[in-house]
């Protein structure tokens, strides 16, 4: 895992889009895998802006959002579907068709997930995966517990991510008790992921992702065995990590065409 501590979330966030921008320069038809919540926000604002400068065109471009909550329609003001209007797919020329996300009002949704699951791999597979990164360890809405080798299917809400969720609801009861989500596996299986964390609130997941064992108990430790993850920082977020120099030293070392 690569881990690069940033002196800012605002250009540890510029790093990832950059590095999104270039694959999809070079793979104009390439599939992303995206997050929603305030993590990503200037990440997308980015990827925004380099397209708004006619550097990047999203016209081509597949993508496949993580997780949405069951039981909002996508009109829902709350609805991963109207945050990622909201913040990316009404900003870029991204054909609508190629924009997918779970559907919270699916009637089977076992068959769902599983369709879900058969989509990414018709569209070649996730060639960038994006993530946020929880402050319990949680990737997606694989919250402590959940198998390392899941795939997307239902899930139900602890009681802390439905208290930190409910900032944006009128009350905690409000809150979703259950969401879709690509399992861990199926994030693995993304030929690359960039995870961004950022504050103080993320330091104590930080540590436990990058030193800790590989555990259920912070899903985002098993993104250790990825061949290709790059973790994003500020420095409030580095706050607990036992060798942040070494990876300061080695991040200043590395020759131009690795840096981030």
């Amino acid at each position: 895992m690569e881990v690069i501590i940033a002196p800012s979330a605002g250009e540890a966030s510029a790093q990832a889009a950059r590095i999104t921008a270039s694959l999809i320069r070079r793979k104009p038809r390439a599939v992303l895998g995206l997050p929603t919540g305030t993590t990503p926000l200037v990440f997308y604002d980015e990827l925004v802006a380099m397209h708004t400068r006619g550097e990047i065109d999203f016209s081509e471009v597949t993508t496949f959002n993580v997780d949405e909550y069951a039981g909002l329609p996508p009109d829902h003001p709350q609805s991963y579907a109207a945050f990622m209007r909201d913040h990316l797919f009404s900003r870029v020329n991204i054909a609508h068709w190629r924009a997918h996300m779970p559907n919270g009002m699916s009637p089977d949704i076992a068959k769902h997930c599983e369709a879900y699951e058969l989509a990414i791999l018709e569209s070649g597979g996730i060639d960038l995966q994006l993530l946020g990164l929880g402050a319990d360890g949680h990737i997606g809405f694989n919250e402590p517990s959940s198998s390392l080798g899941s795939r997307t299917r239902l899930k139900t809400l602890t009681e802390q991510t439905i208290r930190d969720n409910a900032r944006f609801f009128a009350s905690p009861e409000e809150v979703p008790r259950h969401v879709i989500t690509m399992g861990v596996g199926t994030i693995l299986d993304a030929r690359r992921c960039l995870v961004l964390a950022f504050g103080a609130q993320k330091a104590a997941a930080v540590a436990a992702m990058v030193e800790g064992p590989v555990t259920a108990s912070c899903p985002a430790s098993a993104l250790q065995m990825h061949p290709s993850c790059a973790l994003f920082m500020d420095e409030a977020a580095a706050a607990q990590l036992q060798r942040a120099d070494y990876y300061r030293w080695v991040y200043a070392n590395k020759p131009d065409w690795q840096r981030a």
